[in-house]
């Protein structure tokens, strides 16, 4: 017996346009299909519409590869709180932090095995010399957990060390403690945890409408406030992302202009204090006849940030006490806003880092040896 195949579908204009869409998404019967097709062929409008259609259909399916953009959520999540605030805003303060982490686990959605176990290697500067350690990207992103376990505790939210932090170790040791903890070594079943803790701790800060900015964080041998937590830990979240970014030949920006500059103000604050603590342990050029009241002013040195995030610092050098004086400036820095955190990160030699220098070498060294100082981990 022959198969009897019918003639193709003879159908009105405004119905195969009408089917457009369907055939776009291929959920048309195959008998409609060849009718739109053989309409397309003929009607200029019609071809344009499913050309648009089919288009947009490539845009809605997953991304299989790394070539999406990693910046591209986060930049349609503001451009939307933009035109529509979320019911419960999350503190200026703790916005660097929602980006960056979206934008971390933007650039993760895509990495497969080989990606998870591509060897990364953690730098910093301790004593004034370069260190480092190997990790892979599924170990940066425990250590990130680890580290940012510190604010969770603050914050009464479960420690993913569970017990064993009663000592309360520093940030090295927390993460040192969760590698060697681990079965094995880590892998991408990391991610849902970071993801989770980063999530609660947005949403914590943002219920209580900002009002625990001030509560301490403890970093075992020092504190933050809250606020600069949140600040620090947007920060090393961004320098490891560059960590793996690079690790699997993949760009990766820098923060927005607002966090990055809210990232160097607080590096900035914290340098009196850096400087002081090197100063009471041989590291930085004594003060000798330079002693200063609290609250008065003193040498200073003026921090010129370029670029995005940019601004400029005085840096009070005789005391942490003291308030910075355009009056009493002794040296001038300038240099560009992402390559001064890089220089905070230890990713980048205070000898080595492109600054603009004019005025006192001792203050300029002290400086910038004071921000590689900070970097840990």
């Amino acid at each position: 017996m022959s198969e009897h195949r019918a003639g193709p579908l003879v159908l009105e204009h405004h119905v195969l346009k009408s089917l457009l869409g369907a055939w776009a998404l291929a959920a048309c019967a195959q008998a409609e299909a060849d009718a739109v097709e053989e309409h397309l062929g003929a009607c200029g409008p019609c071809a344009d519409e499913a050309l648009r259609l089919r288009e947009a259909v490539g845009l809605l399916q997953r991304p299989e590869s790394l070539d999406l953009d990693p910046g591209l959520r986060t930049r349609v999540l503001e451009s939307c709180l933009e035109r529509r605030p979320p019911r419960v805003p999350v503190p200026e303060w703790a916005a660097a932090y929602d980006a960056e982490t979206a934008r971390l686990d933007a650039l993760l959605q895509d990495f497969g095995d080989s990606e998870w176990h591509a060897p990364v290697r953690l730098r910093w500067y301790e004593s004034d010399e370069a260190s480092s350690r190997r990790t892979t990207v599924a170990g940066v992103i425990a250590h990130l957990l680890t580290v940012d376990g510190l604010v969770a505790v603050a914050l009464g939210l479960d420690d993913p060390l569970g017990d064993a932090t009663a000592a309360r170790p520093t940030p090295s040791d927390r993460t040192e403690a969760y590698w060697r903890a681990a079965r094995f070594p880590p892998t991408r079943s990391v991610r849902a945890p970071w993801r989770e803790q980063s999530h609660d701790l947005v949403r914590t800060v943002s219920f209580t409408g900002g009002g625990t900015g001030r509560l301490p964080v403890s970093y075992g041998d020092y504190e933050l406030p809250l606020h600069d937590a949140m600040l620090d830990r947007a920060f090393e979240c961004w320098v490891h992302a560059e960590d793996i970014a690079e690790a699997v030949d993949y760009p990766y920006d820098p923060p927005s202009g607002r966090h990055l500059h809210r990232i160097v103000d607080l590096a900035a604050r914290m340098l009196p204090a850096v400087l002081e603590h090197r100063r009471l342990h041989g590291l930085a050029s004594p003060v000798e006849r330079h002693l200063v009241a609290a609250g008065e002013p003193g040498r200073s040195l003026r921090l010129e940030i370029e670029g995005s995030g940019g601004g400029e610092w005085l840096i009070p050098l005789d005391s942490p006490a003291a308030k910075g004086s355009a009056e009493h400036e002794v040296a001038h820095v300038a240099l560009d806003g992402a390559e001064f955190c890089r220089l905070a990160a230890g990713h980048v030699s205070p000898r080595e880092a492109a600054v603009g220098q004019v005025g006192d070498r001792d203050a300029i060294r002290d400086v910038l040896f004071a921000a590689a100082s900070m970097s840990r981990m």
